[in-house]
């Protein structure tokens, strides 16, 4: 049951880690073009990857460390990014990866390393604070693939400048759910 208990903050991690790939969609969309199911799977498996590692990463330093508040300290740093996405978002500095001209394989693995970047500091801290590695990787996976189905559909409503920032607000909601429970 404890195992099931980790769903929503593993389903509130990967829905703010990929708000940027709805905007992604969107624009593609929005240019007459469309991503592909194979550009879609390679989108969600990079990103995936990059995902577990990191949150294993954070997993595993908070398991070194022997003060036994790592979970608080990752839930700040949580907390953290998420209020410093928040303020990109609202200063306007924070702007959407741009997709590929053409179907380069290899330009499609660039963007979704750099739509995983983004989400490295994120589940590293979401790691560190205790979110599972198997929810937060399988949760990330399945919500990039319905990102970019909605995206495609939601093309032209999606407003950027809520958007951004709804991201910022869940992952510092996330930091402070994972400060409370610790």
């Amino acid at each position: 049951m404890t195992y099931l208990l980790s769903l929503g903050p593993a389903l509130s991690f990967a829905l703010a880690c990929n708000l940027d790939t709805l905007l992604l969609a969107a624009a593609v969309r929005g240019r007459g073009q469309h991503i592909t199911w194979i550009e879609g799977l390679i989108l969600a498996a990079v990103t995936t990857v990059v995902t577990g590692v990191s949150l294993a990463v954070g997993q595993t330093a908070a398991a070194l460390w022997t003060l036994g508040s790592a979970e608080r300290l990752g839930g700040l740093v949580l907390l953290a990014v998420g209020l410093w996405c928040l303020l990109d978002a609202l200063r306007g500095t924070a702007e959407p990866e741009e997709t590929p001209q053409g179907n380069q394989l290899w330009a499609w693995c660039a963007l979704a390393a750099a739509l995983a970047v983004n989400n490295a500091a994120a589940g590293g801290a979401a790691g560190a604070a205790g979110l599972d590695v198997h929810w937060g990787m399988g949760c990330n996976f399945v919500v990039t693939l319905l990102t970019l189905v909605l995206g495609g559909k939601l093309a032209g409503r999606l407003r950027q400048s809520w958007l951004l920032p709804l991201g910022g607000l869940l992952l510092a909601g996330l930091g402070l759910w994972e400060i409370w429970m610790a």
